[in-house]
């Protein structure tokens, strides 16, 4: 068998497995980091295996080849999030002579929630190249090899991700209500593990005198006490403002009842208050799904 690494490798070698298996992990971790996601980016990951499987295509590294795979094909997954504007070709199979992104990557920890709401809000591109050049330090050739684009045209895309990712700080209701909307889906799709990466380590519940004569708990302290108690709950809460704050509300007959008045910081919700007071009920208002004042 000759050496895969030194002189090119191709699929359906007896040791294609083995090589695999070592990437894995880099490739599951650049996947998350991309996605947003641990069960997509495995799903992909395995995607990835299966082209690997099925290629005769010879590969003069393999780290690089499936690195590319990868990508692409979380580039096409986010598309089917959010498509762009302007169709793309792009080869059947990846090149395999793009140099070797597995040298120089680290594994980067989990992306906070916070980066995570903003990657959002970038185009599938944007966010690719946000991601590959400044979690993993790819260099614009390669991000350009696996985009099928120029390095100049990689370098403005990075960029511009970057200033979305680094505005002012007038952007950050965005963020917070997307991190409210987001705990909210969680607590109604008993989505355990989501609550608890939303929750801040010493998060609390609390509550106004009102809400707990209306039955709500006076408090708790900690992030698993408090996902254990949203999980599954609150399925009927709409999302409002609390004067300036995102928030949501549970109605009775149209009208709020009691308020679930969210403290979040640093992409986490740390505070969550109960409140029932006529005043702060009076300053409740519709919002829809995208943060905006419910004209209706």
């Amino acid at each position: 068998m000759t050496d895969s690494h030194e002189s090119g490798w191709k699929g359906g070698a007896v040791d294609q497995t083995d090589l695999f298996e070592a990437e894995r992990p880099r490739l599951v971790a650049i996947a998350s980091r991309v996605l947003g996601d641990h069960a997509e980016a495995e799903d992909i990951v395995q995607q990835a295996w299966l082209r690997l499987h099925r290629t005769d295509t010879v590969i003069e590294s393999l780290p690089a080849w499936l690195t590319t795979v990868t990508t692409r094909l979380c580039l096409d997954r986010l598309r089917v999030r959010t498509p762009e504007p302007v169709a793309e070709v792009e080869p059947a199979d990846a090149a395999a002579t793009a140099g070797d992104p597995a040298d120089d990557v680290v594994r980067a920890d989990s992306v906070s929630l916070a980066l995570q709401v903003v990657l959002d809000r970038l185009s599938p591109r944007e966010r690719v190249a946000f991601v590959l050049h400044d979690s993993f330090g790819f260099e614009f050739p390669t991000i350009a090899a696996v985009l099928d684009t120029t390095p100049t045209a990689a370098r403005k895309l990075a960029s511009r991700a970057r200033a979305k990712v680094t505005q002012p700080r007038t952007e950050d209701r965005l963020a917070n209500w997307q991190v409210v909307d987001a705990f909210m889906a969680a607590a109604k799709a008993g989505d355990f593990e989501r609550l608890l990466r939303l929750l801040a380590p010493d998060a609390t519940v609390g509550a106004d005198d009102a809400a707990v004569l209306a039955g709500t708990p006076q408090r708790m302290v900690g992030r698993e006490e408090v996902a254990t108690f949203f999980n599954g709950s609150a399925t009927a809460a709409l999302p409002v403002f609390v004067g300036e704050r995102p928030g949501t509300a549970w109605f009775h007959r149209g009208a709020a009842k009691v308020v679930f008045d969210f403290a979040v910081e640093d992409g986490l919700v740390r505070a969550i208050t109960f409140r029932a007071a006529p005043e702060v009920l009076a300053q409740v208002v519709r919002r829809d799904g995208d943060g905006a004042r419910d004209q209706t």
